[in-house]
């Protein structure tokens, strides 16, 4: 996990991304947020569930007030994250932002099924991404009021 911002009052984030480089780039895009963000990476679908239901070493962690979710993931699918995420009663008032390389109107579509609360392609060059990165800090971290769980 990584603290990151200014804020005295935190929200966690559940990174899902299996790419080094684009955890990097999302790491560097939340260092200029308004808020207080602990981001946490999970590099697989598996470990974001395992994650998510506070099993084995993650028993500790923290709830997620917000996922940003990759659908193109190793062990567990992205896709196969979303449904169980909007399955669970104790999972499903977390906002899933799927935030992936796919264009894909069939894998749109399909996320929005599921639940989804927001789907974004990724840019391809740095300044798109982080441009992104930063309108996902503006919107959903500085904006939108994120259900907590009691704490």
């Amino acid at each position: 996990m990584e603290s990151i911002g200014t804020d005295a009052s935190p929200i966690e984030v559940l990174l899902v991304e299996d790419s080094p480089g684009d955890v990097r780039l999302t790491q560097e895009a939340f260092k200029d947020a308004k808020v207080h963000i602990n981001l946490h990476v999970a590099s697989d679908g598996a470990k974001a569930m395992a994650f998510l239901k506070r099993e084995g070493e993650h028993a500790n962690a923290a709830r997620p007030d917000l996922i940003l979710l990759d659908l193109n993931l190793p062990k567990k699918d992205g896709r196969e994250v979303l449904e169980e995420i909007k399955a669970s009663p104790a999972l499903k008032t977390i906002p899933v932002v799927v935030l992936t390389t796919s264009s894909s109107e069939v894998d749109i579509l399909r996320s929005y099924t599921l639940h989804a609360n927001c789907y974004i392609t990724k840019p391809v060059g740095l300044d798109g991404f982080l441009t992104v990165v930063k309108s996902i800090d503006n919107f959903w971290l500085s904006v939108v009021k994120l259900p907590r769980e009691a704490r």
